[in-house]
């Protein structure tokens, strides 16, 4: 592995580089900070990408486009005049001191429970920090990370289940009403009562939904990831099926559904 000053020397070397882009190269002179926006949420879900597949290379590679990123916005601040990247750096370093007292002062804590909890009352007592616990979540995250975070963020202030088997009786709750008004959805005598049904049952939909976040958090499992992986194995299977239908000459559309589960549960066997 790479020494201390290696690593130095690799940190002045990029920002060199990040230097003379910006006076040299015509895309990059160009970038702002709204322009880079939307590239750093695809280079997010890149690095997110990679380590799910547990690809240490690529993972290497994504975290130094996303490193770019970082870099690049504290160069146009600096460009500004607004702050740079030592000024970044600072806060950083001094946000991460003050939210570990248990490490950097006298405060004890017994376990990394009490470090989250603690973590998040000293957030909302930070000076020009977020004035409540939730304003820490931002509004434009994917709605199931969203739910995540936002239970997390409130059971690190203490509102939570007090044992985890309780959250079962809220699933099961929230299905029940949810069931309750798909079949009132369907049995709905008119365009305006189908309707108002199906704005209730979305709603229960999100409640049932949201459950099902917080059942998965208290046993430990992240949602999100679990759906990501959910995808990629259906993507696998259809992939394998499609593939094998066409090398019959055939098309998907013609195939009776015992057919496709024929070959699904073939492509499931072979650990796809």
């Amino acid at each position: 592995m790479n020494t201390r000053e290696d690593k130095l020397a690799a940190f002045g070397r990029i920002l060199d580089i990040l230097d003379e882009l910006r006076v040299k190269c015509p895309w990059d002179r160009e970038q702002t900070a709204d322009s880079l926006r939307p590239q750093t949420l695809e280079e997010a879900y890149e690095l997110s990408d990679a380590i799910l597949r547990k690809d240490d290379r690529d993972v290497s590679k994504e975290l130094g486009d996303v490193l770019l990123h970082v870099l690049f916005y504290a160069k146009i601040g600096e460009e500004q005049g607004k702050f740079d990247i030592a000024d970044v750096i600072g806060l950083l370093c001094d946000k991460l001191i003050y939210r570990h007292p248990h490490v950097f002062s006298t405060v004890e804590v017994a376990d990394s429970a009490e470090v989250m909890k603690n973590w998040e009352m000293l957030k909302v007592k930070e000076k020009g920090g977020n004035k409540t616990v939730l304003s820490g979540v931002p509004d434009t995250l994917p709605p199931l990370l969203k739910a995540y975070r936002m239970q997390d963020k409130a059971r690190g202030v203490g509102f939570d289940w007090e044992e985890k088997s309780q959250v079962w009786d809220k699933v099961r709750e929230e299905l029940d009403e949810y069931r309750a008004e798909l079949d009132a959805m369907e049995s709905a005598q008119d365009e305006a009562s189908r309707q108002a049904s199906r704005d209730r049952a979305e709603g229960e939909l999100g409640d049932y939904l949201f459950a099902i976040v917080n059942a998965a958090r208290l046993y430990g499992l992240n949602p999100d990831t679990a759906l990501e992986r959910t995808c990629a194995k259906f993507r696998r299977r259809f992939t394998y099926l499609e593939e094998h239908t066409i090398r019959k000459g055939r098309d998907l559309k013609d195939m009776t559904l015992a057919e496709m589960d024929a070959l699904w549960d073939e492509a499931k066997s072979k650990g796809l």
